[in-house]
């Protein structure tokens, strides 16, 4: 049984009452209620961002960015699709944001110009990491940012807003109770329920009771660790686990975690000084995230304590901690760069201590395998979270959420913030509590869904919400003909054929020039390119035979087919092939 926690708040937001009348309005009437139009975070992991429209007012909760997927070369983020806005920047009255990781955050450079710069309503930790990551991005509007507190009221357009704190896996993480026309919509944030956090006030389960009390329409809830059972652990058990590990160590510790991942860091600089040791931070992320914390007063160390990598080798190597990104084996992260010996002053040597603290993503895992893996040739001692708790997730399991909806108490119910069948499962937990099938929804991103006070659908009619793609400075230039081009070369490569063509006689001057990369070795395959240059004379000739002037467009599409067409019989591969016509 987890224990209540007692500590002043602000009364929760009391639910709107209407009459029978005006339900009855609001119920027959398409043009009356409130829509709320999940634009990402819905069927993935990341790119979160929700609409709320009401009174023809629309209220923004987070602008995230995800990762791309394996088959997507090329592709920095990918960023929510915003069509559905445009010409609504006016009615736009905010942006409230749960808090600072940045697939909640880092679409924000990339949209919020285009959306007229509406106001953002942002805890501190999340606004130093914003406006750092501004600093990345020329020619920005200045943003207009307002500051979140607990149980503060927040009165934006219709909405009435009140912001409680969550706990998570960094600071100033918040969930909202939103009132509308309707009755109280409650947005949880990532969340998960801790009775010992690092840095933060424990989970106040009183305040959630409160809330229940006050009659919630509709809960919006994180369903990322939706197919967990039992509880997640508390952030207390990964510390003793940590203080384990520093306590055997004989040489250097190499802690590997994400650069956001700031309760984490702060436990690891509180253990390396109990225990006599100097911390380095690598990674770009990482340093630039400590910094702000420091400066706001949520990372916490001693004078002395944190040093730079050149000033830390100094010391015997039991009185070294390495703080450094890479956990999930990125190609330019710190720890890829100190295995693969490119890194300026660190090296992997025996009887340091590498700790993975951080689950693997998926999609992830060969890539961090070969990290251990080298890990071990190099004969590093390798602490991951599958051999020991030294890993909690931000997220809550499924008991966790069973006993937020038990304390809520929604009339209706929707998953948030996760792949479809972490969805799917949410929703069976919601029936197991009591909540009737009929008043929950499992949208996707793009669906609309239409609240009343009594009623809960998804109308047949969608927004668009295909993915966004950011590749370098370009946002969106990339689409689906130029990412499959991109496939294609990643899997068979290219195949040039340069051919010049005497003008007056419609000949082909000398044999056509062959360009491969990514497809054969051109030195062991003389017989291919010699068919394939025959073909090629041929193709032209033909065209030259016919009376009337030549369109060497179509000859050039007539090479394509036949190159590709005999490539794919004589090699079963799929090149792209590039016909390159020269008049002379």
């Amino acid at each position: 049984m987890i224990k209540s926690q007692t500590r002043p708040t602000t009364p929760a937001i009391k639910q709107v009452e209407h009459s029978p009348q005006q339900e009855t309005e609001r119920t027959t009437s398409p043009t009356v209620g409130v829509k709320i139009i999940p634009l990402g975070g819905l069927g993935e992991v990341g790119k979160n961002m929700m609409v709320i429209e009401d009174k023809g007012k629309i209220l923004i909760v987070d602008m995230g960015l995800r990762m791309p997927d394996e088959d997507m070369p090329g592709i920095d983020y990918i960023i929510p699709n915003i069509t559905s806005l445009r010409g609504r920047e006016k009615d736009i009255v905010g942006i409230l944001i749960t808090h600072g990781h940045l697939d909640h955050i880092g679409a924000i450079p990339y949209l919020v110009g285009k959306l007229g710069n509406p106001p953002m309503f942002v805890a501190p930790l999340a606004k130093g990491i914003l406006l750092k990551r501004q600093e990345d991005f020329q020619g920005q509007p200045k943003l207009k940012i307002s500051p979140v507190e607990d149980g503060k009221i927040l009165r934006l357009g219709p909405f009435s807003i009140e912001p409680f704190r969550q706990n998570h896996n960094i600071n100033d993480n918040f969930g909202f109770v939103i009132t509308t026309s309707q009755g109280n919509i409650v947005h949880t944030s990532d969340f998960k329920f801790d009775d010992s956090p690092v840095n933060d006030p424990p989970t106040d389960y009183n305040r959630f009771k409160k809330m229940g009390k006050n009659n919630v329409l509709l809960l919006m809830s994180d369903s990322t660790n939706a197919e967990q059972p039992n509880h997640s652990l508390s952030e207390k058990v990964i510390m003793e686990n940590l203080d384990e590990i520093f306590m055997q160590a004989k040489g250097r510790i190499i802690t590997a975690t994400f650069g956001s991942l700031l309760n984490r860091i702060q436990q690891i600089i509180t253990l390396s000084e109990k225990h006599g040791r100097r911390v380095a931070i690598e990674g770009y992320s990482m340093k630039t995230n400590v910094e702000i914390a420091k400066r706001l007063g949520y990372i916490k160390a001693k004078k002395g304590t944190l040093l730079t990598t050149k000033e830390i080798l100094k010391y015997p190597d039991e009185k070294i901690t390495i703080l450094s990104t890479g956990a999930q084996g990125e190609e330019n992260a710190v720890l890829m760069r100190i295995i693969n010996k490119e890194h300026k002053l660190l090296r992997i040597q025996k009887g340091d201590s590498v700790i993975f603290s951080s689950s693997v993503i998926p999609g992830n895992e060969r890539t961090v395998q070969f990290v251990k893996d080298q890990l071990y040739r190099q004969q590093a001692n390798v602490f991951h979270y599958k051999m020991m708790d030294i890993h909690a997730s931000g997220h809550a399991s499924q008991e966790e959420l069973k006993e937020l909806i038990s304390y809520l108490k929604p009339k209706f119910f929707m998953p948030i913030h996760g792949q479809f069948s972490m969805m799917y499962t949410h929703a069976d937990l919601a029936k197991e509590q009591g909540i009737p099938e009929k008043n929950i929804v499992v949208p996707e991103n793009g669906n609309v869904i239409a609240l009343t006070s009594n009623q809960i659908t998804i109308e047949k009619k969608s927004v668009p919400a295909n993915l966004i793609m950011v590749d370098g400075l370009g946002v969106g230039d990339v689409g689906e003909i130029v990412l499959r081009d991109r496939q294609n070369l990643a899997k068979d490569g290219m195949f040039v054929i340069i051919v010049v063509v005497n003008r007056q006689k419609g000949t082909v001057q000398g044999s056509p020039d062959i360009i491969s990369r990514g497809f054969i070795y051109l030195r062991e395959s003389k017989d291919l390119l010699r068919d394939v240059r025959r073909r090629v004379i041929e193709v032209v000739n033909k065209a030259s035979s016919t009376s009337g002037a030549v369109n060497w467009v179509h000859v050039r599409d007539d090479i394509k087919k036949e190159v590709a067409s005999f490539l794919q019989k004589k090699v079963n591969r799929h090149p792209m092939v590039l016909p390159v016509i020269i008049e002379v």
